[in-house]
């Protein structure tokens, strides 16, 4: 019996001999042992820009509820039905998953990354992670509200906190404030990782300085003395002076890489929206040139939308330029038309020098330069700077920006969009919380709900004071 069971230990004994960590069996050698943080920052920014700029029913219904577009055959998105489909749960988890965690990854992984050349890039890195958080975070509190934010990436806790929404963004612009600073334009940052600008640190603090503005005016309702110290700061710093600046991701001409708008209509083969009679309207009442670069045109010329909320024809209203819905039409964080419209509103309000009107019409021409409808001169003579005025100009120029859109027109009522008779709610004023918070984070979604006067569509949020 000894002889067979030396027998058989001999081939083990063997195997131990040759591989003392078998452990090390488990490794492939073809992998790397750590994902580089410009993989990471890539992957963030193409989430990022993806979760802003996409027209699917299942992610991004605000142009829909900004009444740019209206729906033709299924209705439910543009009557204000957000968790039918999971749309509040799907830019959560874009947003904490899949771009504010890379975006945390990278910046764990940068201090050790080999590949970065010097200590002035590892810290430009860490900055434009850390503005592209501060981006992303935004979103977040303007659409719900209190939302995870100082316990949201602990390991060691699955139940975080909410916390509250008007702190969360003061802590924001105390980031963003110390990236402007940290970033050396002597020096580069991601380089070709970089889709947005190709590691030009220059740009990256001209962007910084640009969404600080944005910030600044967002809460000049709620908050006017920060909002002033933000916005003169911003300005003096460095803002957006030309198209040139605009923060544009760009799209390539073959999949998975592509325009996600031509992916969601094209692609898709979808025929699901024409555009809304709320814009096309306007557009048409003031004889503005953009209709035709936001719009196909009928066989008679004209430009037709739909009411809002209802089913609609394909064939009997416009349809989507097919400029917009090109595979490399690029996905837009941030522009020279919507920075010049903020600095419009923050001389009217006393929070930089210059004239306002002059900052309008370089908005009003810049929107109209970018989707090439020509020289705005005209127009402008029609169409003049007053505080209304403004207000539907940023509204305009926001086309292909929907969730911007509605942040702008929830703080300045306007346009008074009116919720269709066939709505499930009034016009909605913030996202409700996923339902997974709920069932899964119960005791902190209750608190956050209470804290902010219910989870409801209906309640504004704190920077909404109109």
């Amino acid at each position: 019996m000894k002889k067979y069971f030396i027998a058989a230990l001999l081939p083990i004994l063997s195997l131990g001999a040759c591989h003392k960590d078998l452990a090390s069996l488990n490794s492939n050698p073809k992998l790397f042992p750590t994902v580089p943080a410009a993989s990471l920052f890539t992957q963030a920014e193409r989430v990022l820009t993806n979760t802003v700029t996409t027209s699917s029913v299942n992610t991004n219904i605000y142009r829909l509820i900004e009444q740019q577009w209206q729906e033709t055959t299924y209705t439910d998105e543009s009557n204000y039905l957000i968790n039918a489909r999971n749309i509040n749960g799907a830019e959560w988890n874009a947003l904490y998953r899949d771009v504010l965690n890379n975006l945390r990854l990278a910046k764990t992984i940068v201090p050790t990354d080999a590949s970065i050349a010097s200590a002035d890039i590892q810290k430009n890195d860490i900055a434009i992670l850390d503005i592209l958080q501060v981006y992303s975070f935004y979103y977040l509190v303007t659409t719900f509200g209190n939302v995870p934010y100082t316990q949201a990436f602990d390991a060691n806790n699955n139940f975080p906190k909410y916390d509250d929404a008007a702190t969360i963004y003061k802590d924001l612009l105390t980031r963003l404030s110390a990236d402007i600073a940290a970033l050396n334009t002597n020096a580069g940052s991601f380089g070709s990782a970089d889709v947005i600008y190709g590691g030009n640190t220059t740009k990256w603090k001209k962007f910084a300085n640009s969404f600080k503005l944005k910030m600044a005016l967002t809460i000049a309702d709620s908050d006017p003395t920060t909002a002033a110290v933000a916005a003169a700061s911003a300005v003096s710093g460095g803002v957006f002076t030309s198209n040139a600046d605009n923060a544009t991701f760009a799209y390539l001409g073959a999949t998975p890489n592509t325009n996600p708008v031509y992916v969601d209509i094209v692609q898709s083969g979808r025929f699901d929206y024409v555009a809304c009679n709320t814009l096309v309207s306007y557009l048409n009442g003031h004889a503005d040139a953009r209709v035709g670069k936001y719009f196909t045109a009928l066989a008679d010329g004209t430009y037709k939308g739909s009411a809002p909320g209802a089913k609609s024809n394909y064939d009997s209203f416009s349809h989507v330029s097919p400029t917009l819905t090109a595979p490399t039409f690029p996905g837009l964080l941030l522009d020279f038309a919507e920075v010049s419209f903020y600095q419009a509103e923050a001389v009217a309000k006393g929070y930089i020098t210059g004239t306002a009107a002059l900052y309008y019409a370089a908005g009003v021409q810049a929107s109209y330069s970018y989707w090439g409808a020509g020289d705005a001169t005209a127009y402008l003579l029609v169409n003049p700077y007053t505080p209304t005025n403004l207000a539907y100009q940023k509204w305009i120029a926001d086309y292909n920006r929907g969730w911007d859109a509605w942040i702008e027109t929830r703080r300045l009522d306007v346009p008074a969009l009116v919720a269709p008779s066939t709505a499930s709610s009034a016009f909605p004023v913030r996202f409700p919380y996923p339902i997974a918070e709920s069932n899964v984070n119960g005791a902190n979604y209750k608190a956050a709900s209470a804290a902010i006067g219910g989870d409801l569509v209906t309640t504004k949020l704190f920077f909404d004071k109109h």
